[in-house]
């Protein structure tokens, strides 16, 4: 009787402990440019009576380092909105296929009548052969060996830099509070970085930075853990500002791989009412300076504004970040707040003329009427954007998309989270933002949670919305299934852009297909095999390519 079965599965399949999944869309033939990250799954069924712990070995050539971890289970509580398509995996509470956990030195579990998988990253080195390559996973368990063989082809071409921002919003004080660290100590500040560390490996190029604490996702009146770059103190009502952390930031995202800063929102989330948090030293004793007891029309912070702009745009071309920094007034304003936000931006815009402003909002208004140039528009909004485009014109997604368009939930099937690479090739667009690569708090950041319990911001929002990564034991975060999918949606992106560069813009898109041609954001092959399709004739046409050159 045969114990222990596997199947290839590609890493767009969630295996579901109770169904063998249906192998869609895998091969055994991979192929990929150096260093890229190159992901499939080897799903496990174990028919034994008592649960047992299996071991791998890996057989690869040098230059090919091969990652294997466990899928593990996380609990969904609300997996949903009310509205909602009939493209969902589930949409009941339960446990649900996402952590990727490091296998201990016991092996990894069988779990007897069940389903599982592991997670496997074949990582090309930028010295690998460009040919094809044999690997063999061997796993082991008491009683039985399987052996699975697949071959990787190399292409002799780098995989290019993501050539446009993409940001998954960081957010330092949830390390702080979940680590039980203060805010800024030398602990944090190695959380921070190995938080880091990790998003630049997955595709992320560009960091939310805290001048001030980020007005985002906080109850009227209430406040987040205070995680200020600058400093600030006010002595006979005068300001100085020191700003030895804001430059010990900006060296260590810069180390780490980021391109791009964003700096914190300059007044309240949802039409620009209020000022953000900011404390300061008065005549020597700490004080809220400004938050939600101060107007953001009030003279006051005007007046703030006149003094710490000028002076945060120095240290911003001081340190040569100024053609890479991009300012943002306030999250998400609807239609009601227009006039509260142009008021805003109006009282900035003299000091930042040079700058890129960038904010999430998705009524037309705002760019017909000239308030923002470059917005970033939802993606199940945008097509009225594409109908008379602004020059720069980015996506993002949150809970509230669900119906129809691509979105990252944990019960979404993985291709609809990486189609949104090839969307974003076809429509040109500029950038993709996301508010959580980290974010550990419920709604309106009133109390932390624990995000192995709570993947909802303990029912706020569709579970998976909230981070991307989970906080590991060593200070350094545990990566997601999903935050896979969008790095491979990040490199199908740079794949198009360079066979673009190779051949032409028509060569690339006709690697759509038929299909290709009726895609929209909001229509799109549902299936698994056509994405794998899609990257397969990429990778060919780039072959073509290169050896024409």
């Amino acid at each position: 009787m045969e114990l222990w079965k596997t199947k290839m599965v590609s890493s767009m399949e969630k295996v579901f402990p109770e169904k063998e999944p249906s192998g869609e869309g895998a091969g055994r033939h991979m192929s990929g440019l150096r260093g890229e990250t190159v992901s499939f799954q080897i799903a496990f069924y174990w028919g034994g009576e008592a649960r047992e712990f299996g071991s791998f070995q890996a057989e690869a050539p040098e230059d090919v380092a091969v990652r294997v971890r466990e899928v593990g289970l996380v609990p969904c509580v609300y997996t949903c909105n009310r509205k909602h398509d009939q493209d969902y995996l589930a949409t009941q509470p339960g446990l649900y296929p996402d952590l990727l956990e490091e296998i201990g030195s016991w092996g990894f579990k069988l779990m007897r009548g069940l389903w599982s998988s592991l997670w496997v990253d074949l990582e090309i080195g930028e010295k690998a052969q460009a040919c094809s390559h044999r690997i063999v996973i061997t796993l082991k368990n008491r009683c039985q060996t399987i052996d699975e063989t697949i071959e990787l082809e190399v292409l002799d071409a780098s995989a290019q830099p993501l050539s446009i921002p993409h940001t998954e919003w960081f957010h330092c004080d949830c390390l702080a509070d979940h680590y039980g660290v203060t805010v800024f100590s030398e602990k944090h500040w190695d959380i921070m970085r190995n938080f880091i560390v990790t998003a630049v490996k997955r595709g992320c190029n560009t960091i939310l930075t805290p001048i001030f604490t980020p007005p985002l996702d906080t109850e009227r009146g209430g406040e987040r853990t205070t995680v200020q770059l600058v400093d600030i103190a006010v002595r006979n009502g005068k300001y100085q500002f020191s700003y030895e952390k804001f430059r010990r930031w900006v060296d260590m995202c810069r180390d780490c791989g980021m391109k791009y800063f964003e700096m914190s929102h300059l007044f309240s989330q949802w039409g620009a009412e209020y000022c953000p948090k900011i404390v300061g030293i008065r005549d020597g004793r700490e004080e809220k300076l400004f938050g939600w007891h101060t107007r953001a029309d009030s003279g006051d912070y005007a007046d703030f504004l006149e003094h710490f702009l000028p002076s945060l745009v120095h240290q911003i071309e001081s340190l040569g970040i100024g053609d890479n920094c991009f300012f943002h007034v306030s999250d998400e304003p609807v239609m009601e707040q227009l006039e509260s936000y142009r008021a805003a931006r109006e009282l900035i815009r003299g000091h930042l003329k040079k700058y890129r402003i960038i904010d999430a909002l998705s009524d037309y208004a705002f760019y017909e009427k000239g308030i923002i140039e470059e917005p970033v528009c939802s993606n199940d909004r945008i097509h009225t954007f594409l109908e008379k485009r602004p020059e720069r014109l980015w996506t993002y997604y949150c809970t509230c998309q669900g119906v129809d368009v691509s979105n990252r939930y944990i019960v979404l099937s993985g291709y609809r989270t990486r189609i949104l690479g090839i969307q974003m090739y076809k429509y040109n667009i500029a950038g993709f933002l996301h508010w959580g690569y980290n974010f550990y708090n419920a709604q309106y950041s009133r109390y932390p949670v624990d995000p192995y319990r709570s993947t909802d911001a303990d029912g706020a929002f569709c579970a998976g919305d909230p981070f991307l990564v989970y906080p590991g034991r060593d200070g350094k975060p545990m990566e997601s299934i999903r935050l896979m999918l969008m790095y491979e949606a990040m490199t199908d992106f740079m794949a198009l852009k360079y066979l673009e560069s190779l051949t032409d813009r028509d060569t690339a898109l006709k690697c759509l297909g038929a299909e290709g041609e009726m895609l929209t954001f909001r229509e799109y092959p549902r299936s698994i095999a056509y994405l794998e399709k899609v990257r397969r004739r990429v990778n060919e046409e780039i072959k073509k390519g290169l050896s024409r050159t």
